[in-house]
């Protein structure tokens, strides 16, 4: 059985003065913890591979470029704002 493509994982955000929100950690599905050296572009984009639309972080870890999704809620009151997710990379 093939996994699903795109992976919802926990992040641990910043937010600035001006409201931007800034991830700084991922937590994938098995635990491991990924630090978030660098978030080079914020914009609203097409996840490609698995599908959907939202904000698409272009983030640095370990040296490594990745997109880092933020799907928003449709709900515009609670708590949930919306949720974090990746593209699984394919074998």
């Amino acid at each position: 059985m093939d996994k699903p493509i795109k992976v919802y994982v926990a992040v641990k955000a910043d937010f600035s003065e001006d409201g931007t929100m800034l991830p700084r950690e991922i937590t994938w599905e098995d635990g491991t913890v990924f630090v978030i050296d660098r978030v080079a572009d914020i914009r609203q984009a097409a996840a490609m591979k698995a599908g959907g639309q939202g904000d698409r972080y272009t983030v640095t870890i370990k040296g490594q470029q990745s997109y880092l999704f933020f799907e928003r809620s449709p709900n515009l009151t609670g708590n949930n704002i919306g949720r974090w997710f990746v593209e699984r990379k394919t074998a």
